[in-house]
């Protein structure tokens, strides 16, 4: 149990970033380091580096933590609190009173996250030489791990290197992994996807690693990049059964959504993020068929080589929907990455959209997704985030008059 939280006096829809964002972190963090550490000396220094935001107020930060031992060596940790929906079964609860008000927070940290139970077999030497065994992989040496990425309670994805194999490990909540080695059977059989090559029951998923550089990469680097003539025809070769899958929410409940969590955190901005989700809502953007989707399609999600698509990533939202929607995914992210490559492909990619469907149903898609990266500034916790996320707002803004 902690003590009396201390947090600025504050709505209750935005108590919890004050809690988890304010002097109170370093409070949390202290008690869940001296709760599961028996040599510590102190806490060095506590940083959020990625903060999730619900529109109800609800809340998970990560953070860095610098932990001095008693032998005075410092070691990093990664630590995670969420309040409300964010926390997931299994976490560890630490309780204190608010102004009056009971408040409850959930801790946990790497990698024992309680939503990811499989995360925690990769970074054991023991079970990952048996999961890679059953992969067909037995190096001579001990893997390498090294994480690409971790959204906490949702989803991480780790590069391991063995020998000269080259394999990812992605972890999903259990409940997702049927849905995960479902697109990927379904996928692999007709598009540049990896097949699964190990899963396990808790949410583990093993594939190797394909050839190419990614979108990113080959625009920052100026590499030849996919026509796209060559992207529809990826598109194309979507398989129709991933319409059978779960759909994603559309444009108009994601722009709801997004301008929620902009009004929280930057309230200086609510009245302008509310009135444009409302514009992006109301905006005609025409009917259009249901078909296959990749339903997170951009640069990010491309391997390439010399022009050619050599690898399609993260399929966990292959779906049903709408074409347009792929398309405006992808213009959304060229319009907020900052090179002149990116204008340029930018360009390309607008006209070839052009010559299949008309502007103004185009143009509310991408400034709602434009808007969805409005957010990532502030939870990515960058020193500009402020600027960066108006910066965004504006973009928005100008996608949807865009003439």
């Amino acid at each position: 149990m902690l003590g009396r939280m201390t947090a600025t006096s504050a709505p209750a829809h935005v108590r919890d970033l004050n809690i988890l964002l304010g002097e109170s972190a370093r409070d949390l963090v202290h008690a869940v380091v001296d709760a599961t550490t028996d040599d510590v000396g102190g806490v060095n220094s506590v940083r959020p580096t990625s903060v999730t935001v619900r529109p109800s107020g609800d809340t998970l930060v990560r953070y860095a933590v610098e932990v001095r031992r008693r032998d005075t060596t410092v070691v990093r940790e990664t630590l995670v609190a969420a309040t409300g929906s964010l926390v997931p079964r299994g976490a560890a609860i630490v309780a204190g009173d608010l102004d009056g008000e009971s408040v409850e927070v959930g801790l946990w940290r790497w990698p024992h996250d309680p939503a990811l139970p499989g995360l925690s077999h990769v970074v054991d030497r023991d079970r990952l030489g048996a999961l890679l065994a059953r992969a067909g992989v037995s190096p001579e040496h001990p893997p390498t791990v090294r994480v690409q990425s971790y959204r906490p309670g949702r989803r991480a994805v780790l590069a391991i290197t063995a020998g000269s194999d080259r394999l990812f490990a992605k972890v999903v909540p259990p409940s997702e992994l049927p849905g995960l080695r479902r697109r990927h059977e379904l996928l692999a059989s007709c598009l540049p996807v990896p097949r699964l090559l190990v899963t396990t029951d808790d949410g583990l998923a093993f594939m190797p690693a394909l050839p190419g550089t990614s979108g990113r990469a080959a625009l920052r680097q100026g590499h030849r990049l996919p026509t796209p003539e060559a992207l529809e025809d990826l598109l194309d070769r979507l398989p129709p059964a991933l319409t059978t899958m779960p759909a994603r929410s559309d444009h108009r409940r994601r722009a709801r959504h997004y301008g929620a969590v902009l009004a929280l955190t930057v309230p200086e901005e609510r009245d302008r993020v509310t009135a444009l989700a409302g514009m992006i809502t109301e905006a005609d953007a025409g009917e259009h068929p249901v078909v296959p989707v990749h339903g997170d399609f951009y640069e990010h999600q491309l391997l390439t080589s010399a022009g050619a698509v050599t690898g399609l990533l993260d399929i966990d939202t292959a779906g049903p929907g709408e074409r347009l929607d792929d398309w405006a995914n992808l213009l959304a992210h060229l319009a907020v990455t900052e090179t002149p490559r990116a204008r340029d492909w930018e360009r390309e990619i607008l006209r070839h959209v052009h010559e299949h469907f008309h502007p103004k149903q185009l143009r509310p898609r991408v400034a709602s997704t434009v808007l969805g990266l409005a957010t990532g500034p502030f939870r990515t916790q960058r020193p500009d985030w402020m600027a960066r996320t108006r910066q965004r707002i504006d973009l928005a803004e100008r996608w949807l008059d865009r003439p």
